[in-house]
């Protein structure tokens, strides 16, 4: 017998949760087919088959989360009898639902009923991974997207085979996945894809996928999609990626918040709210460098950096993410939005690529997006600073002896006091208030 654990499928993750199976206990394997489909805090990804053999056991099922090096699938290999289907099932299966057994069971079987002599050479590589798959001990993301939604090779090949529109399919795996059933289910009550109407209909506010933490304007907030039951669930995915960071950081940093406003009543109309909180940071990292850095507790050293990767928080139903803005100090308006365009579409895509979710030297967030004026942001180490905007609102301002009404950004600046002085993180604050007080 051999047993493949998983391996690390990021930096140092910890675990990863089974989104699905591709294989079931006595399915004869080759070497780099794809094997399960596995979701961490950065991505959904493809584990392939390590070895040729035959499936003796199968270490969890979808929903599960299995620790980084803790076993996940045995092979029978060089001939050895593998233990019984059917003990192997009641083995992994446990308590769950028949239905959910059918759908681990039957995917594969599915895709190998035979087909017309005529379609053989087109459904040869069917349920494959386009193109030449990496060696087993590495991971392949896999997984593609279609409108927000998942599909594993497994899942895109059993589409392909029933006719289905993956766009028009109702996904009710974790994180969006499109699941053997979803599919199944489409096909008995196929339906059209939806179409664009010729005008846009008055009132019509769809609930966003996501909810970036700096878009052009305010909005209501989306009706909640938490499913209340009363019962205790373990957290998975990217919210337990994000207990884990939280608790780490309370844990280890020493967090102070001071808070003030910004008069931005000269900005022109159409003003890019986004690229003005980039540039004023940019601008206030350049009068005090200090915040744009990283700082190591156990050996109390701190590095100041002399680029400005900007990490943005990004809030979903899934929980928060932040993808890196690269190399902020030499964006314009355009850049800037051209790159948080691509954040936005990462995210609700799942499709951020491992290494855009480190490596960030300062942090900004708007927790106003709805609601609330100032906060006390957390700061992920070993970054020193997070600035957050709250927000927007109009205030009375006197003005030559006379009052105005003025637009009024709030801005909350946590920082590491181990790292940053107060002197320091006043100055920097002020230098954001200066800057964004600019006409352009």
């Amino acid at each position: 017998m051999s047993i493949f654990k998983l391996p690390d499928l990021g930096e140092g993750l910890p675990d990863a949760e089974i989104v699905e199976w591709h294989v079931k206990v006595g399915d004869t394997v080759e070497v780099d087919q794809p094997m399960v489909s596995m979701e961490t805090a950065k991505a959904v990804v493809d584990v392939p088959v390590p070895t040729a053999g035959v499936v003796a056991k199968l270490y969890g099922e979808p929903g599960d989360v299995i620790d980084t090096g803790a076993p996940l699938i045995e092979f029978s290999v060089d001939g050895e009898t593998p233990a019984s289907t059917n003990d192997a099932a009641t083995d992994n299966q446990g308590d769950t639902p028949a239905k959910l057994r059918e759908e681990a069971e039957q995917v594969l079987m599915d895709l190998n009923d035979e087909e017309p002599a005529a379609d053989a050479k087109k459904s040869e590589n069917i349920g494959t991974v386009v193109g030449q798959m990496e060696s087993s001990d590495q991971v392949v993301d896999s997984m593609t997207d279609f409108g927000g939604k998942k599909a594993a090779p497994a899942v895109r090949a059993l589409a392909k085979k029933l006719k289905v529109d993956l766009s028009t399919v109702e996904a009710t795996g974790a994180g969006g996945v499109i699941r053997p059933s979803d599919v199944k289910a489409a096909a008995a009550n196929p339906k059209k894809p939806a179409t664009q109407p010729a005008a846009p209909v008055q009132n019509s506010k769809p609930a966003p996928e996501t909810r970036p933490a700096l878009p052009e304007k305010q909005a209501a907030p989306a009706p909640s999609k938490v499913v209340v039951d009363d019962q205790w669930q373990q957290v998975k995915g990217s919210r337990r990626t994000m207990a884990r960071v939280m608790q780490n950081s309370h844990a280890s940093i020493v967090p102070t918040t001071i808070m003030d406003d910004a008069d931005i009543n000269n900005w022109q109309p159409g003003e890019d709210i986004t690229a003005r909180l980039i540039r004023s940071l940019v601008v206030a990292v350049e009068a005090e460098p200090t915040l744009n850095a990283w700082f190591d507790g156990e050996k109390l050293s701190r590095r100041l950096i002399s680029h400005v990767d900007v990490g943005i928080a990004v809030d979903t139903e899934d929980g928060l993410f932040v993808p890196t803005m690269r190399n902020c100090e030499s964006l314009d308006a355009q850049g800037v939005r051209e790159a948080m365009n691509t954040i936005k579409q990462q995210v609700q895509g799942r499709s951020i690529p491992p290494e855009a979710m480190k490596d960030y030297t300062i942090m900004l967030s708007n927790f106003g997006v709805y609601a609330g004026r100032y906060a006390t942001p957390v700061i992920t180490p070993p970054c020193v600073s997070i600035i957050a905007a709250g927000k927007l609102r109009h205030e009375v301002v006197p003005v030559l002896g006379g009052m105005e009404a003025h637009r009024i950004i709030p801005l909350s600046l946590t920082f590491d006091h181990r790292a940053v002085t107060g002197g320091e993180a006043a100055r920097f604050l002020a230098a954001m208030i200066k800057d964004l007080s600019k006409t352009r």
